[in-house]
This record gives C-alpha cells, structure tokens and sequence, in this order.
C-alpha cells in the first residue's frame, strides 16, 4: 500500500504542474501576457460571481498562492472590478470585468476543447468519475489527519 500510496502523491503533484503549465501554454497562445495561470483559474472559479478575498480564501482554491496579491494583479490589469461592500464597509468584493469575463469564458471554451479531446483519446467519463472518487477519499483521509489526528483510517464521512 505504501508504494501505491506514494506514487499517487507524485502523480497528483506533477499531474497539477502539467495542468498549469497548460494552461500558461494556452494563455501564451492566446497572446495573453498580463495574467498568470492561477490567477485565470481564479478569474474562472469567481465566474458570475461576487466575492469577498477571504471568501476566494475559504474556498481553498488557491493554496500556494496569495490570493490577495493575485486579486489586487488582476484588479490593476483590468480583469476584476473591486467594491466596498453595501453591507460591511470594512470587506471589499470583487467580481469580474467585462475583460475577466471575457477571459472566463476563453477558459470555459479551452476546458470544452480539453474534454473533447480526451473523449476523442480514448477518455471516459467513467474513468474520470472514478479517478474523482479516489481524489475526494484522499482529500477526506488528509483532512481527517489533519483536523483529528486520525491515524490508519478514514475520517468520519
């Protein structure tokens, strides 16, 4: 089980870079030079919605990144309007521009191209469903290690 266990671990870890550099691949192609990977991901992650930065935060999207500075990058480059909220002055929202929008749906378009492709390779979205499954056990088991010290078993589901 060890063995298995750790070339998982690798696997999701170059499997997360490959995806990322991807996606900076597409960018390029695109010609788009004033936002990075992550923060078009988070851009396609807030979509039509309105958010808090600590609401982006809490979402755990984003760990290993700032999303503070990324929000604040995105903001300066046009990509994410920033608001006082009506309710709480002290919070500050942002949703996208007419310019984020338009870039989430060139990453909404490239995830429709990717998918396409996979089915036409051989992909299935069984395959996928399963794969997703034996993430979210993993993710469960981690966050049980780290929230309980539960060792050699799953968290309470």
């Amino acid at each position: 089980m060890k063995n298995e266990y750790l070339e998982a671990i690798k696997l999701i870890e170059r499997l997360h870079r490959q995806f990322l550099e991807v996606v900076k691949m597409e960018l390029d192609r695109k010609g788009i030079e004033d936002i990075n990977n992550i923060q078009a991901l988070i851009l396609f992650n807030i979509g039509s919605e309105e958010l808090t930065v600590g609401e982006l935060t809490n979402r755990g999207y984003y760990l290993g990144s700032n999303v503070s500075y990324n929000v604040r990058k995105m903001v300066e480059n046009g990509y994410l309007v920033q608001e006082r909220s009506a309710h709480d002055r002290r919070s500050i929202r942002v949703k996208l521009s007419d310019k984020g929008l338009e870039l989430c749906e060139f990453v909404s378009d490239m995830f429709d191209r990717h998918a396409t492709a996979l089915g036409e390779a051989g992909g299935s979205p069984e395959r996928l469903t399963e794969s997703s499954q034996t993430y979210r056990e993993l993710e469960r088991f981690w966050m049980g290690l780290l929230n309980f010290g539960i060792r050699g078993g799953m968290p309470p589901v």
